[in-house]
Parts: C-alpha cells; sequence; structure tokens
C-alpha cells in the first residue's frame, strides 16, 4: 500500500483577489427604463424579491440566459427592467454589480439613496 500525502495538492495556490486595473461599470440607461435594486430575498425558481431605488419592491426573474451564468445572493445589487405591464409588481434582471463596482458606486455617490447601516 502506498503512503497516504499530507497535502493533496501541491501546485494549487489561492488567487490574487485583488486587483489594480481601472473599474468599468455598467449604468442604467433611463431611456431603456433600466433601475438599480438590491436583492431582498430569493424566491426559488429563478425568482426574487427586489428592493428598487425608485421605492418600489418587486419580483425580478433571471431570465434563461443568465440562469447558469449569474449566481445571485441576498444584498447584491442589480440592473432590473420592469415590465410593460404590471411593471410596479415584476421585472427582469439583467445585470450584476461585482463588489468592486459597488464601491466604485458608493464612492461616486450613485448609491446614496441606501441607509448607511446597510452593507452589501
Amino acid at each position: 500500500m502506498r503512503p497516504k500525502t499530507t497535502s493533496r495538492n501541491k501546485t494549487y495556490r489561492k488567487k490574487n483577489t485583488e486587483t489594480t486595473e481601472i473599474v468599468r461599470v455598467r449604468l442604467p440607461k433611463e431611456a431603456e427604463r433600466e433601475l438599480l435594486a438590491v436583492v431582498d430575498q430569493r424566491l426559488g425558481g429563478s425568482r426574487l424579491r427586489v428592493r428598487c431605488f425608485d421605492g418600489l419592491t418587486r419580483i425580478a426573474r433571471i431570465p434563461g440566459k443568465y440562469k447558469r451564468r449569474l449566481w445571485i445572493r441576498e444584498g447584491d445589487t442589480v440592473i432590473i427592467i420592469p415590465w410593460e405591464f404590471g411593471g410596479d409588481e415584476k421585472a427582469d434582471l439583467i445585470f450584476k454589480y461585482t463588489p468592486n463596482q459597488v464601491g466604485f458606486l458608493k464612492r461616486k455617490g450613485m448609491l446614496s439613496i441606501l441607509e448607511d447601516g446597510e452593507e452589501f
């Protein structure tokens, strides 16, 4: 029998998570009725409850092309598009901000609507 090795994968190295690159941020386009929102709750079945920056709470749907590619958690900042009919209640999710992008938006004052105690 071969002896067990003490370290499983010797070639494993941590990825460098801190980058000093320029942060490019996608902003919501008002002409296309896009809104900033924060995820309150995951409801299952690719549906989320989001709190929008216009003061309404909507049920957002993750479209099929983003289902496997876009992993959403509570507290994430996202861009949504309200539906043409039932727009005060339902919306489609189209973009998720990374933590670096959220920090940039906070520094620029785009997320100043949020309460001070809230963190992403």
